[in-house]
């Protein structure tokens, strides 16, 4: 079955490895002359996957089937390999190259001969070596100039990890592509096909580590770490291990209680932890390169260590103290919050709970424990300020959690291209250790020297032939991890190389879909949620309109809106003192109505509808306005689109057509929904004479 998906692609299933034959004669002509014969050293047996991986690409996009051979065969050729072996590829590197490459890094040299042209691909390590043939093949699939090219690169981030949250029984919480390819009717599924090509993928783009199952750990789940279901674990480990990703679980923090037969799970107990150290010594006897734990405690009742008045460091801690033997990780999640909070009462703020549980604990984890914190201090908004946690923890390990798949940015529904707002997170001044202290370098622990640092993020997979529900959301899937590599990339080289790998180097796709994919986050935030103020969706299952649907809810996610003014008030002079959790630079911008971000005003700001924009528009207006004005962006999406019919695959084509035309329908009910209720709730009417209901 998986062989014959991968020969037709017709539905995107291959998604940016497709290796399309290159339409421009001339380059191709230029890459055939040294792809036909490729120069592999002896001895090297575990090179194959890189190998096969190489010749796949280009009989693709050049047409070539390559000769592979142990000396050169002909005056051009590319030679591949891992350094330091003692093979002939060292000979094609210079010593000052070799110290840049680090362990999972890479080396992409062309140089000219009297003959000839010689391309050589190398690694320190196989990983390394199979990143860079895949980043040959996606310059050869964008049309790069490879005479004379001198590329060395390692990845910036050291962890970069994709969370799963699948269920045993196949579904899969916040999924928007159907079932689990991993799991069905609380079994791990039997046919592996699938799952080495999801491999493949993630390795193409420098995934290194992924978490399988869902953070929200239930009953069966909280036995995949039992013999019941290791051996099979461990297949799925082999597999990805095979292209270089480490396979992490989600455990259960009352797994001692759950499935141990213990009394407690209080983690100074030393029955809980002795249970933890055999437990740990009993995975790694079936995955010996197992990557560790993932853990959600404390939070939106899962159990955790305050049950029995212990702190969150002291139960990673008693993970971590079991995992370090076999040199495994525990990651621990930031998000904690009173999910039974009192709407009535102004002075809890949700957005405070992150920092509050935390900063007190800052320096008191062991080094092989990471705090996974969410971009923002709520819940993976379309708009949010950075989480105070990064530049406020400074001696503990730092993930950055982003979410890929599209919980509150249309589910997969609505086309909304997230690269452009992981790049203002990444980019964001924490001012820490003054200006130019940005998040993306934080989280790679050289600021603050801590020894561990990354980024995670909820994946957007399932078992649809196309991955991703929305064939255009594998655009995020693919940004999230070129971001993981590398975050100083652009949104715009990004989407180049995505387009360009996916579709065509046609200028014309690839200019309207970059277009359309650059502008889609602002143009979901325009028919959404105005000016900082998320959650106006229907409860639980976060989709479609309701602007009082969590205001008066328990979960603490409040616009306060009345007849006067909108926002919530989080100054430290008269709100509720979270814009105090930030440094002094940045806390004194977001304190300051005039300097707060427009963008971010009724995050941190209760103001009247009155109140002028530097644009000249009032609050009720600019809310009129951007809802109107995000209908007619989705309309524009669309055009855009049908004038690439015949440019991009039929059935593609009209799948995303469809999927634009649902955007259109719901962006309308949107509009008139959000601009309605606040017609009503002012008696201020639109100054164009718009329709509002």
């Amino acid at each position: 079955m998986a062989n014959t998906i991968i020969n037709t692609d017709a539905e995107g299933y291959n998604c940016w490895l497709g290796y399309h034959l290159l339409k421009n004669n001339k380059l191709k002509e230029i890459y055939s002359k040294w792809a036909s014969n490729i120069v592999v050293s002896q001895g090297v047996e575990d090179i194959g996957i890189a190998l096969d991986e190489l010749k796949r690409g280009f009989k693709g996009i050049l047409g070539v089937d390559a000769d592979v051979s142990s000396e050169p065969k002909q005056s051009s050729f590319i030679a591949i390999g891992v350094l330091g072996r003692g093979n002939s590829i060292d000979s094609y590197v210079k010593y000052n190259e070799v110290v840049q490459i680090g362990n999972e890094g890479f080396i992409i040299k062309g140089t000219k001969t009297v003959n000839g042209e010689t391309v050589v691909v190398a690694g320190t390590t196989t990983k390394g070596l199979l990143y860079g043939i895949f980043c040959l093949l996606r310059l050869l699939q964008t049309e790069t100039v490879i005479e004379g090219i001198l590329k060395i690169e390692n990845p910036v981030n050291k962890l970069r990890i994709i969370n799963h949250w699948d269920n045993i029984d196949g579904s899969i919480e916040r999924g928007y592509a159907g079932k689990s390819i991993f799991f069905k009717d609380n079994k791990i599924i039997e046919d592996l096909d699938r799952i080495k090509d999801y491999a493949r993928l993630l390795c193409s783009v420098g995934i290194n580590s992924i978490v399988i199952n869902n953070v929200n750990v239930h009953k069966y789940e909280s036995m995949l770490i039992t013999d019941r279901y290791l051996k099979d674990v461990a297949n799925l480990a082999k597999i990805f291990w095979d292209y270089g990703i480490k396979l992490y679980l989600s455990a259960n923090f009352a797994s001692t209680i759950e499935i141990g037969g213990l009394a407690t799970a209080d983690p100074l107990d030393a029955e809980v932890r002795n249970w933890w150290k055999e437990k740990a010594d009993e995975i790694y006897s079936y995955i010996p390169d197992f990557g560790g734990f993932l853990i959600k405690a404390d939070s939106e009742f899962r159990p955790g260590p305050f049950t029995y008045g212990r702190t969150h460091a002291d139960g990673a801690n008693m993970l971590a103290e079991a995992l370090e033997p076999h040199g495994g990780l525990v990651i621990w999640r930031c998000f904690v919050y009173n999910c039974m909070q009192d709407w009535r009462d102004y002075t809890t703020d949700r957005a405070r709970a992150a920092y509050d549980n935390f900063m007190p604990l800052d320096g008191l984890f062991k080094e092989n424990v990471l705090l996974q914190i969410k971009n923002g201090p709520m819940d993976f908004q379309v708009r949010e300020p950075v989480s105070p946690l990064f530049g406020g923890l400074q001696k503990t390990n730092q993930l950055l959690e982003l979410q890929i798949t599209q919980e509150y940015t249309g589910q997969q529904k609505h086309l909304c291209y997230l690269v452009p707002m992981w790049k203002e997170i990444l980019d964001f001044d924490t001012m820490a250790k003054g200006k130019g202290t940005s998040v993306k370098k934080i989280i790679t622990g050289s600021v603050f020297n801590n020894k561990l640092g990354g980024m995670a993020a909820v994946v957007n997979i399932g078992n649809d032939l196309n991955w991703t529900g929305h064939q255009m959301a594998q655009s995020n899937t693919y940004g999230y991890a070129r971001l993981c590599w590398d975050p100083d990339l652009s949104a715009e080289q990004i989407t180049d190389e995505w387009i360009k790998m996916t579709y065509s180097n046609n200028e014309k796709v690839v200019s309207t879909i970059k277009e359309m994919l650059l502008g889609s986050w602002r143009t979901y935030e325009n028919y959404t949620s105005p000016l900082g103020i998320g959650w106006m969706v229907n409860p639980n299952h976060h989709y479609g309109p309701n602007v009082d649907g969590y205001e008066y809810d328990k979960w603490g996610t409040y616009h306060r809106a009345d007849h006067k003014g909108i926002g919530v008030d989080r100054t430290v002079r008269k709100g509720t003192g979270y814009a105090g959790q930030y440094h002094k630079g940045v806390a004194e911008i977001y304190e300051d109505l005039e300097k707060c971000p427009e963008e971010l005003l009724l995050f941190f700001h209760h103001v009247p509808y009155d109140y002028r924009l530097k644009s000249g528009e009032t609050i009720i207006q600019y809310i009129y306005n951007t809802h109107f004005k995000g209908v007619e962006e989705v309309e524009e999406l669309i055009n855009k689109w049908k004038s690439l019919k015949g440019l991009v695959g039929e059935k593609i084509f009209q799948h995303v057509l469809e999927r634009l035309e649902v955007q259109l329908e719901h962006s309308k009910e949107w509009r008139d929904v959000i601009n309605t209720y606040f017609y009503r709730k002012t008696g201020i009417p639109d100054e164009l004479g718009r329709k509002i209901y």
